[in-house]
Formats: structure tokens, sequence, C-alpha cells
């Protein structure tokens, strides 16, 4: 995705959505050597996870996060992750499969390209 963000910043916005913790330490998990974190209970303490989690992966992405309700992961069906095209009008261009096995950044890039019409800025 940073590649992809990279190459399209100056035409297209790109986001990461910090949604709730899939892997807590206070919560089930099917791998439970690697988790790290506990799920936060309060928005200040998403926060401080997504602001670690956003070093420790070295994003250069804006970040968001959201809410306590959860509710752009319950809108979007973001759990436990997902890749999104929204078009200018607001509507979801491209709603990739749930990741990391759904993520198809190349089909993500071909739907971008056609919503965009053009190659990206500075590419020919």
């Amino acid at each position: 995705m940073e590649e992809l963000y990279s190459k399209y910043r100056k035409s297209a916005a790109f986001f990461v959505v910090y949604i709730r913790e899939a892997h807590p330490i206070d919560g089930l998990s099917p791998l439970p050597a690697s988790r790290s974190v506990n799920d936060p209970k309060t928005f200040l303490e998403r926060t401080e996870v997504a602001s670690s989690c956003a070093k420790k992966l070295h994003f250069t992405m804006p970040m968001l996060i959201d809410d306590m309700k959860d509710s752009t992961a319950r809108n979007y069906g973001g759990y436990p992750d997902r890749l999104y095209l929204v078009g200018k009008d607001g509507k979801v261009v491209y709603q990739g499969g749930p990741g990391p096995r759904g993520f198809k950044p190349d089909e993500l890039e071909e739907q971008l390209k056609k919503a965009l019409g053009a190659s990206p800025v500075g590419k020919k």
C-alpha cells in the first residue's frame, strides 16, 4: 500500500483507518504469541495504539481512527481489514476481500486508474 500511496498520492487521497484491535492480549486470538497490546477501552488508548502501530509499520499514509462504537468497521465491513476505493461522489468503487489474504493491491490499482481516468501524476 505504501507503494501505491507513493505513486498516486498527488492524484488521490489515501488513508489508513485504524479499527478495533484484532488480536488484543485480553481478547480471543488464534495467535497468542504475537499479541502485544490490550484492547483499548477509550478513544485516547485507541489513538495511542494506532500511533504505535503506524510507527512500528513505518506508515507514511495519513491515519484516521475509528470511534469506540466501531462505526467505520461496521459500516464498511472493515474487520479484520480491507482495501477500499471511494469515488469523488462518495460511493464505493472497489471493496477488497477480508485481509490479509483478501488484499489485492493490483486490483485496487486498476480500479484507481479507471477512477482517475489517467496515469499517476508524473508518469506516462
